[in-house]
């Protein structure tokens, strides 16, 4: 007696030779574990016809996670498909419909003449109906600010962030005067003291190129000493001349090494988004389709948060990383370089799964806030703040989650086919970093950490943030258009920026991500767990917890929405409004 559960998450009925799943009587239709199944022969033998028919592929846009194969997986992927098409028709449609007035307005005005049309021309009146919200408060007025630019490490992209050790070696050297100058003590002492930062992306020099123009830049950030601020201190551009800019330089030079840097932490951004979010779970969840039964309360989770989940890595390939495709046709790196950048994050940490638990990865960066460390901290964190609240309920919700299912350690130990998961995911499936051995500690952890990829951390480097901040022009251009200069004492900025039409494209492929249409339905994170459908298959415990993380969710959504800047001109220590990872906007899923 079987019931297909993932029907009710989405994932649908389909299985090997057309022939169908055996189910459980409509009565019966509660999620169980395998040692109290009154049927353990049929459900086995369905997990069997599972494992047939959902099989590992060769990964899609780069070489990292497996990718569905099979005829179950094939099924499974074109559902998922069908679901994102449906959602992202209309969006993509008002991209483009923007897309061409934006062109015709600016066109008629004179196109792009200054700086300043950057902002007015591009942003002012346009994008009305593909991201009515249009960017974040801040963001076009105060981009030239120190403090944005660094200020964007803790908020927009914190993963490439790193606190040096005492005795780490640098990439590059600064001139102590300039150092003393802006800071008031030497490079030494800044390192020593536990106040330099630095995000590197010279990696990227390797990487495969179109015929357009950037670098691979290294910055440097320190935390002033008496100010207590984050602020930059230096760029490299490891490229041609490698000039070595600072904020005592030039006006001109100094934006020009900004831009320069942001360009490759743009590109950054979106490629580790793909490998760090989309390809962990999908390999994760592929892992969990194959060995757990339709039935376990498990795998009705995870499929819930995978919703549309196998379509995006076949869309993204279409639109992004095909030959002649957006990254081909708007940035620096190449489709071939953007797959070459997906291949090495994949297997040199960004594919990894238990040590990119939030703390964790945070910890081994230098970056964790920590009252009772001898290192100087920040002032303001907000995207730490904003994503450790949202997995604290997370984590609640799968603590009592866990408790419900597994009262005593020993049963998860009676689970085979937890057991079962967690050798296919560090056999068969490869997946990084796994844990090897399953317990309560150790399920609440996964699962909490599968949540938070799904709703936090890809939300944080994509979706609505890409057109609202990440991706603003003038100030974060896919590709430059000029060669990088060999000295210092630039007068003009433009020739360096996309043209209209492709600063226009960068804009409708950003548009492209927004999901301006979800707070009015229940696929927020706010209801991640809140689905009737699934919630009467789980224990009542479970209801229980859904509705608490909800609660928190919407309260925290209320405090997100009431943000605006204060007496100093900041908010959150920020000099334009975070909103990145408001639970009533983001999805719960991996929705782009």
């Amino acid at each position: 007696m079987r019931v297909n559960l993932l029907v009710t998450a989405g994932l649908g009925a389909a299985n090997v030779n057309g022939a169908a799943l055996p189910k459980r009587q409509a009565n019966a239709s509660l999620a169980t574990l395998p040692q109290y199944d009154d049927d353990p022969v049929s459900r086995a033998a369905s997990v069997e016809v599972k494992r047939a028919g959902f099989l590992y592929g060769p990964s899609l846009m780069g070489d990292a996670a497996f990718f569905p194969t099979g005829s179950l997986g094939t099924t499974t992927v074109n559902r998922d498909f069908a679901l994102f098409y449906a959602d992202h028709a209309p969006s993509t449609q008002r991209a483009i419909l923007d897309h061409r007035t934006a062109s015709a307005a600016i066109n008629a005005s004179g196109g792009l003449n200054s700086l300043e049309d950057y902002v007015t021309k591009l942003y002012n009146g346009q994008w009305k109906t593909s991201v009515p919200d249009g960017v974040y408060p801040g963001v076009l007025t105060n981009y030239t600010q120190d403090l944005y630019f660094s200020m964007e490490r803790l908020s927009l992209n914190p993963y490439p962030l790193k606190r040096f050790s005492a005795d780490a070696a640098l990439p590059f050297l600064v001139d102590d005067e300039i150092v003393t100058k802006l800071s008031g003590l030497t490079l030494f002492e800044l390192q020593s003291s536990g106040r330099l930062f630095v995000v590197d992306h010279s990696y990227q020099a390797k990487y495969a190129k179109t015929e357009r123009f950037g670098a691979a830049a290294t910055a440097y950030f320190y935390l002033h000493p008496k100010s207590g601020d984050f602020l930059p201190l230096a760029i490299a551009t490891n490229t041609e001349a490698n000039l070595v800019y600072t904020p005592l330089d030039s006006e001109n030079d100094w934006l020009l090494a900004k831009i320069i840097f942001n360009g490759n932490d743009l590109a950054h951004s979106q490629l580790y988004h793909l490998v760090a979010s989309h390809d962990v779970a999908e390999i994760v969840q592929e892992a969990a389709i194959r060995t757990l039964s339709d039935e376990h309360p498990i795998l009705a989770i995870l499929t819930r948060l995978m919703y549309q989940a196998f379509a995006i890595r076949v869309a993204g390939t279409d639109l992004l990383t095909k030959p002649g495709g957006s990254i081909d046709l708007y940035f620096y790196l190449n489709s071939t370089g953007a797959a070459q950048f997906v291949a090495e994050f994949w297997r040199n940490g960004g594919g990894n799964y238990e040590s990119n638990y939030l703390a964790t990865d945070f910890a081994a960066r230098g970056i964790l806030p920590d009252a009772s460390s001898h290192l100087p901290q920040f002032k303001n964190f907000p995207f730490y703040e904003d994503a450790s609240k949202i997995r604290e309920s997370q984590h609640d919700f799968f603590t009592t989650f866990v408790d419900s299912y597994y009262p005593a350690a020993s049963d998860v130990e009676a689970d085979t086919e937890v057991q079962a998961w967690f050798a296919e995911a560090n056999g068969p499936a490869q997946v990084l970093d796994f844990p090897t051995t399953a317990s309560k500690p150790v399920l609440v952890e996964v699962l909490t950490h599968f949540a938070f990829l799904c709703g936090v951390a890809h939300h944080a480097l994509n979706t609505n943030n890409a057109f609202a901040a990440l991706g603003t022009l003038p100030f974060h251009p896919f590709a430059l258009y000029q060669s990088l200069p060999t000295e210092k004492g630039l007068t003009d900025l433009l020739p360096f920026l996309p043209p209209l039409e492709q600063a226009l494209g960068q804009m409708d492929l950003t548009a492209r991500f927004n999901c301006q249409d979800l707070d009015l339905t229940n696929r927020t994170l706010i209801w991640a767990f809140s689905d009737p459908a699934l919630l009467g298959t789980l224990k009542p415990e479970v209801g229980v917890a859904a509705a608490k993380f909800k609660e928190e969710m919407e309260a925290f959504s209320k405090v997100v929405r009431g943000r605006g800047f204060g007496e100093n001109g900041l908010s959150e220590g920020l000099p334009f409004v975070y909103f990145d990872l408001d639970p009533g906007t983001v999805p719960f899923y991996l929705a782009i």
